[in-house]
């Protein structure tokens, strides 16, 4: 059973008897002596997607669960169900759009380097890598004298996800987008 100091960012363990997600984390030292660290956690259910936070000390135990990882390719979608297939054994499986919907606005055709979390053969969610390439379909055009500074302006991207890209960035580009919070990193 971890325990809340072994915790670290999109591990699983088991709380009430449902599978969780440790979203975010954060620890804080009491300046008191003696004082135990406090672990503030953000779960998410993966089955019922709610979310969760947890403020406990570092020697507070969860429920573990045997996760296996699987690195999967998306292939289509088709009504709502999205198919993967496993690029260990080229079997293939199907979630439904609320299952993933955090997930859709970065998925691509084709697309790898994801991976599957997988619990006594069943198919619980999908993790994406922490970065994206995306194509901009659409944006303003170049602002004459545009640099590289800290001004912005809307992009939308060929999954339909909106960004903040600096001004000299055009249409037609392809970019880097950071899965965790859905921002602009660079260009690809």
């Amino acid at each position: 059973m971890p325990k809340a100091c072994e915790l670290k960012r999109n591990d699983l363990v088991e709380i009430q008897g449902m599978p969780y997600l440790v979203e975010t984390l954060s620890v804080s030292t009491p300046s008191a002596r003696g004082a135990a660290s406090i672990y503030r956690f953000r779960f998410r259910n993966i089955v019922t997607k709610t979310k969760q936070d947890v403020a406990c000390k570092g020697d507070e135990s969860f429920g573990a669960i045997s996760v296996e990882r699987r690195e999967v390719q998306y292939l289509y979608e088709q009504q709502g169900r999205y198919t993967f297939m496993a690029l260990d054994d080229f079997s293939q499986f199907e979630l439904n759009a609320d299952v993933i919907e955090d997930q859709l606005l970065y998925l691509v055709a084709d697309m790898e380097g994801i991976t599957a979390l997988v619990s006594d053969g069943k198919v619980l969610t999908i993790e994406m890598p922490v970065s994206v390439e995306l194509t901009i379909v659409e944006t303003d055009p170049i602002v004459r004298g545009a640099s590289a500074t800290s001004r912005t302006k809307p992009a939308k991207l060929q999954t339909g996800l909106v960004v903040q890209v600096p001004e000299y960035i055009t249409t037609g580009e392809r970019i880097k987008v950071d899965t965790r919070t859905g921002e602009f990193t660079k260009r690809a």
